[in-house]
């Protein structure tokens, strides 16, 4: 009875939920706590089931479920809701993933910090990206691996047992009280992991920060065919377009844009890119370099994924070390890059640096001539051997069309990969998808970065791939009509707010190509100490963003995206991309992008009516 009134309460809500569930990588902005996150979301619908309504109107004010569906969106946390209450367990402990071996890898990192045993059992064959061998040896997790006929077959065990099961329908599964984490196969959907037993609760924060950082949830749109499975209709799992079509007009456009000739790696969020970046790099270093240490040089201050993700693999992997970069305010790229590569060099370690051009939220860029000179010159060891030279891992999400790695870009000298997360200009912000290439002088690392993004099972979903293919032609001229809509609001706020401290690039730099559609905004303060005045700063930060909100809700929004495709996005970076960043590093300052359509003249006619209120 319980059963067939949750189904078809499910039912209802699928028919009326919505359409931003569906084709939006966030949802409700105007109404987003990330603190309350999937809590708010799912006490909310809670009581909407409860009650009975499946009202459209009733569901479209459910506030936003995690952020950016990396780490979940409404239709995730709906299907986990489902079959956590099918299975008699919090929705906490059931946890969506695109990827199907990802959640096995959190477990395993977990239980490497906790210096616990993991035994993983199966039936069947696994799937052939199952590589435990390099799992063990690049990513320095241990494990037993064991094929069982069944579940009646698994013993006693001091540890974690993980059961991998591939034969599940979307429902309900056989929980043996002696497995602790079942992993339902779905492909092409994904994966769902459930948690067993109180016991293993506190695995639960852990491996949602592991569904943030390396990967992302089950996306809306495969969440949706899981939910369908789940109350008994048939849901094609097929998508009618031709992938590979699709695929192929995506490496073109990325070819054209980025003036290369790569192998082209297409992962389900820019994070996961990243994540097998720096797999791969690593791997290789393993091969190519045994016994030396391996730097990871990275800003301290930028997007704060790409800061956590690389100190979390430090973590886990013996001969890894992150040495800082400072890159923003008073300090000078170039000058870092110099003294930390020549530490680097004397080590004899294996250098790789992570850099974002324009950097966030500063939005500078380094003289280009003087970075490349840098990071070409020839180092020695203490042992006067010649150096390692470094790889350049570079994320332009900022300014995707800057040819950096063409055969006559300002990096060509220099081992380079790009990276460019998908859910900005690329997708326009309908999908996560991000993508990486690589110069010439760096082209044989992409078949091991290739190699560790099917490992994770992190390439992007056919879905995405279809979106690229729709979005990626249009990306340079929306990227041009951003940056001229993001010229005029500046040069407005100059004039009405002239204290005011604007971070944005120069024309100088807009006319080498450098036409990003963000910059931060240092307003004015006052106060008799550094606490006050700081104090002040924040407290109106938030007062412009909550006004522009407030009174503009159809296109300003609450967040940390950019390159959409209408509307302005606010956020502080210190209270949002920055969230794990160190906190004398981060930067309470407001950061503005701006988006080829939206109405410029109400944006700024809210902007001076909040001078007026200075």
């Amino acid at each position: 009875m319980k059963e067939n009134k949750l189904l078809n309460y499910i039912q209802e809500v699928l028919k009326n939920m919505p359409t931003d569930w569906l084709k939006l990588t966030t949802h409700r902005l105007d109404i987003y706590n990330e603190s309350l996150a999937k809590t708010q979301f799912l006490k909310q619908f809670e009581a909407l089931y409860k009650a009975d309504n499946s009202k459209k109107l009733a569901l479209s004010e459910l506030p936003t479920a995690f952020d950016y569906i990396r780490l979940g969106h409404p239709l995730s946390s709906v299907l986990e809701w489902g079959i956590a209450h099918l299975n008699n367990l919090k929705p906490d402990n059931v946890i969506s993933f695109s990827s199907k071996t990802i959640p096995v890898l959190a477990i395993l990192r977990k239980n490497l910090f906790d210096k616990k045993n993991t035994q993983i059992l199966y039936t069947g064959e696994l799937p052939d990206f199952f590589d435990f061998e390099a799992v063990r040896r690049v990513y320095g997790y241990n494990f037993e691996l064991k094929q069982v006929e069944s579940t009646d077959d698994i013993s006693d065990f001091n540890g974690s047992t993980i059961f991998i099961s591939q034969n599940d329908e979307m429902g309900t599964v056989n929980l043996n009280p002696k497995i602790d984490f079942l992993i339902s196969l779905h492909p092409p959907l994904g994966s769902l992991l459930l948690v067993n037993g109180a016991q293993n609760e506190d695995y639960v924060s852990e491996i949602q920060h592991v569904r943030r950082r390396e990967t992302i949830a089950m996306t809306p749109d495969d969440s949706y065919s899981a939910l369908q499975q789940l109350i008994g209709k048939s849901s094609s799992t097929k998508r009618k377009n031709d992938v590979e079509t699709n695929k192929a007009r995506v490496v073109d456009s990325i070819h054209k844009i980025t003036a290369t000739k790569s192998n082209v790696q297409l992962g389900s969020c820019g994070l996961s890119i990243q994540y097998a970046i720096m797999m791969g790099l690593i791997d290789d270093a393993l091969e190519k370099h045994p016994g030396k240490d391996i730097k990871i040089i990275v800003p301290p201050n930028c997007y704060g994924g790409t800061n956590d993700q690389a100190r979390r693999v430090a973590a886990c992997v013996k001969k890894v070390e992150i040495l800082d970069l400072p890159v923003d305010g008073n300090n000078d790229m170039v000058k870092s890059t110099d003294r930390v590569l020549a530490q680097v060099a004397r080590e004899g370690a294996v250098p790789y640096i992570i850099a974002e051009i324009p950097t966030n939220p500063r939005v500078e860029v380094p003289d280009l001539e003087e970075l490349r000179a840098v990071l070409s010159k020839t180092r020695k060891t203490t042992n006067d051997e010649v150096a390692i030279d470094p790889v350049f891992i570079l994320d332009q999400t900022f300014c995707p069309n800057i040819q950096f790695l063409s055969k006559d870009g300002i990096l060509s000298s220099i081992r380079t990969i790009s990276y460019v997360s998908g859910s900005k200009f690329p997708s326009g912000g309908k999908c996560t998808a991000g993508y990486c290439v690589a110069n010439e002088k760096a082209e044989e690392l992409m078949s091991v970065i290739e190699k560790h993004l099917k490992l994770c099972d992190n390439e992007a979903t056919d879905l995405q791939v279809e979106i690229l293919a729709e979005q990626l032609p249009s990306m340079n001229q929306r990227i041009k009509d951003a940056y001229k809509n993001t010229r005029e609001f500046v040069s407005f706020i100059e004039k009405k707010l002239p204290e005011a401290k604007i971070n944005f690039v120069s024309e100088d730099l807009a006319d080498q190509g450098f036409t990003p559609s963000v910059f931060s905004l240092d307003l004015p303060t006052k106060g008799n100490t550094e606490e006050e005045r700081e104090s002040y700063k924040r407290a109106l930060n938030q007062k412009l963003i909550n006004m522009m909100i407030s009174e503009i809700p159809n296109e300003s929004k609450y967040c940390v995206s950019y390159g959409q495709l209408k509307g302005c996005y606010w956020t502080i970076p210190a209270t949002s991309t920055q969230g794990t960043t160190k906190e004398d590093d981060k930067d309470y300052i407001a950061r503005v992008s701006v988006s080829p359509n939206l109405d410029l003249e109400h944006h700024k006619k809210v902007f001076s009516d909040f001078v007026e209120q200075i």
